[in-house]
């Protein structure tokens, strides 16, 4: 097989091919037991200390589906605008794998417990694009191979592998878009904006904390190119395990560029998983990609048949909580933001913390301006969101609380900020801590006013003169002589007092 390391460019690119997409996304439920035995899922525990015969896939043992697991599956089909099957089963997907130890994943195959919806997702640009899903369904994790000695911990190079059969049969949910068609030269923001609004709506059915950085959500990402749209679907390449909403973009868009590479060259694309690299966007082959057929499906004979009672289901559907992009909607009106204010909250991943921080008693535009501003700053600098920073919206309420009664301006707030940010306590403790009050005393403001004038008489009598512009030179100097902790405001009102000037 010839190795195609070279690119087109993405505008020649998308110049000379038409895109087709298809997106699996599997997330992990927050169930507290396994989906088909009642083992811990628990994080953090030791190595295979949370195991069973079922789970191991020992002789004798006898699965039992979890009803939780049942009832997430029907709330995100029901999310997604799915059909909800009327009688489904589970099916026994073979493959030998080293972290797989039945030796076949139950799965659904040609019976999913949901099926034929679609998730409308907001571009950038407040463009509304519609993905249709094929199916949504239910089966379980396989357990985590560890390769030792290797450079890169992939197995290539490792001298041996361990194996945790921990997580071997935690329940999961396979979201399966039908081709997605028509994105043409947007199709990684499509596949972004997709995953990105997936991902909200598993958050608030509360299933899930779909965490892409701790594998609660990774998506595979399929691709194929094709001459023009009315041609047959190309061979596709399915990258594998992407798990962060810009490497989802990155990996289509390389994959494009690769794939058309490939094609202008006389090549021919090799059915294929690939591996995505986060440090440079790239991907290489991994193992040549499998069809249905070779897995050998059948029913899984040791487990009864999922049949949801139609009253069952039309109860989820009446708990439904609001859904992400309306709750969006409702807040941008609350908030009296624009789509594309609106657009960049949702792309830091600050709805959630902006909305508990009002709800600490802060006003919406100062819990936007904080969180948007000096914490999204941080939260960019470290390769985070937002909400993973260790400041609760709390404490970002008690910033701006002091700042709105006075105590704080808004550069020792983001002093305030930093020692939160870097453990010193909460946003009180920080202030005493680094002695970061605004200095109010008049006495003291005054004296600092009157020692500016005297050092800056030429200043002084350009104001006296008319040019009140001047008085920010003057206000400078007392702010440098307060080290930043004077009222700003205050200070210019101290200095047009003093030299019997009136602004108006």
């Amino acid at each position: 097989m010839t190795t195609f390391t070279e690119l087109l460019s993405y505008e020649d690119a998308l110049a000379s091919f038409d895109p087709v997409m298809g997106l699996e996304v599997h997330v992990e439920l927050g169930t507290r037991t396994k989906m088909f035995c009642g083992c811990s899922t628990e994080l953090g525990a030791e190595p295979n200390s949370q195991t069973c015969p079922t789970c191991l896939g020992l002789p004798g043992s006898l699965p039992v589906v979890n009803a939780i697991g049942v009832e997430s599956a029907i709330k995100i089909g029901l999310a997604l605008n799915c059909e909800i099957a009327e009688w489904c089963r589970f099916a026994r997907k073979n493959y030998f794998y080293p972290d797989m130890p039945k030796n076949f994943q139950t799965s659904q195959y040609d019976e999913p417990i949901a099926f034929n919806g679609y998730l409308d997702v907001q571009l950038e640009d407040g463009e509304i694009f519609r993905v249709e899903i094929e199916r949504a369904h239910m089966e379980e994790d396989t357990g985590k191979s560890l390769h030792v000695g290797g450079a890169t911990g992939r197995i290539h190079g490792a001298s041996h592998s361990l194996l945790d059969y921990n997580r071997a049969g935690i329940p999961l949910i396979e979201i399966v878009t039908k081709p997605i068609e028509g994105a043409g030269e947007r199709a990684p923001e499509v596949a972004k904006a997709y995953v990105a609004e997936l991902r909200e709506v598993i958050k608030a059915l509360g299933v899930s904390e779909a965490r892409m950085d701790k594998g609660q959500m990774r998506c595979d990402v399929n691709l194929s190119l094709r001459p023009t749209p009315e041609s047959e679907f190309g061979t596709r390449s399915e990258t594998k395990n992407v798990n962060s909403l810009r490497s989802v973009e990155r990996a289509a868009r390389f994959e494009i560029q690769r794939h058309a590479a490939v094609l202008s060259s006389g090549g021919s694309i090799v059915q294929e998983t690939r591996h995505f690299h986060e440090e440079d966007g790239s991907t290489t082959a991994g193992r040549i990609k499998d069809n249905a057929e070779d897995y050998r499906y059948f029913p899984e004979p040791d487990l009864v048949p999922v049949a949801p009672a139609r009253e069952w289901v039309e109860e989820l559907r009446g708990g439904l909580p609001e859904m992400p992009r309306v709750r969006r909607n409702r807040l941008r009106e609350e908030w009296g933001v624009s789509e594309h204010d609106m657009q960049s909250i949702l792309n830091a991943g600050a709805v959630d913390s902006i909305v508990a921080t009002i709800a600490e008693g802060a006003d919406s535009a100062a819990a936007r301006k904080w969180w948007m501003g000096e914490l999204a700053r941080n939260a960019n600098e470290q390769g985070v969101v937002v909400d993973e920073l260790p400041i609760t919206p709390a404490q970002v309420a008690r910033v701006a609380a002091l700042v709105a009664d006075g105590s704080l301006n808004d550069k020792l707030a983001r002093k305030v900020i930093e020692g939160v940010l870097a453990g010193e306590g909460t946003p009180d403790e920080v202030v005493d801590k680094r002695g970061l009050k605004v200095v109010s005393d008049e006495g003291a403001l005054g004296a600092a006013v009157d020692e500016a004038i005297a050092g800056n008489a030429a200043i002084a009598d350009k104001i006296r003169g008319g040019k009140i512009a001047a008085v920010g030179a003057l206000v400078g100097a007392v702010m440098k002589t307060t080290r930043g902790q004077a009222d700003a405001a205050r200070v210019k009102e101290l200095i047009l007092e003093r030299l019997g000037v009136s602004e108006g």
